[in-house]
C-alpha cells in the first residue's frame, strides 16, 4: 500500500532503520532518523539535530539532492488541509531571514501531514 500511497502524492511513514540505511552517507557519527515519510520518490527525515529533505531527480532518480536543515534555523512553519473541491494539502516552511518559505511540499488528500506537522512542532518547540 505504500507504494500506492506514493503513486498518488500521499506520504506514507518510513521505518527508522530503512531511512538510516538510505542515508548512510549523509548521517553523522551518532545521528540517527527519528521519524522518515516517503512523499512518491522523496524523504522527509527528521534525526536528532535536523530535518533532512531527500529529492530524487531525473527518471531513474539516481540524481539526488540531500538538504540539511537545522531545526534552529527554522523560524515558522505551516500546513494546509485539503478540502472539499481542493484536494492537496501542502506543507511551507520558512528560515531565517527569507521571506517566502524554502520549503513547500505537496500531499494529496492524506492525514499524514499532520503528523509532520506534529514532529515538527515538537523539534521547533
Amino acid at each position: 500500500m505504500g507504494f500506492i500511497n506514493g503513486m498518488f502524492g500521499n506520504a506514507s511513514t518510513v521505518s527508522k532503520a530503512s531511512a538510516e540505511e538510505e542515508l548512510a552517507s549523509i548521517l553523522i557519527e551518532g545521528e540517527s532518523v527519528d521519524a522518515a515519510f516517503k512523499l512518491v520518490r522523496d524523504l522527509i527525515v527528521f534525526t536528532k539535530k535536523r530535518l533532512i529533505l531527500v529529492d530524487k531527480q531525473g527518471l531513474t532518480g539516481k540524481k539526488t539532492e540531500y538538504q540539511s536543515i537545522p531545526y534552529k534555523s527554522i523560524s515558522r512553519f505551516s500546513i494546509e488541509t485539503a478540502g472539499r473541491f481542493d484536494l492537496d494539502s501542502e506543507l511551507n516552511i520558512w528560515i531565517s531571514g527569507t521571506e517566502l518559505p524554502a520549503v513547500s511540499k505537496q500531499f494529496k488528500k492524506d492525514d499524514s501531514i499532520y503528523d509532520i506537522q506534529k514532529v515538527l512542532a515538537a523539534v521547533c518547540m
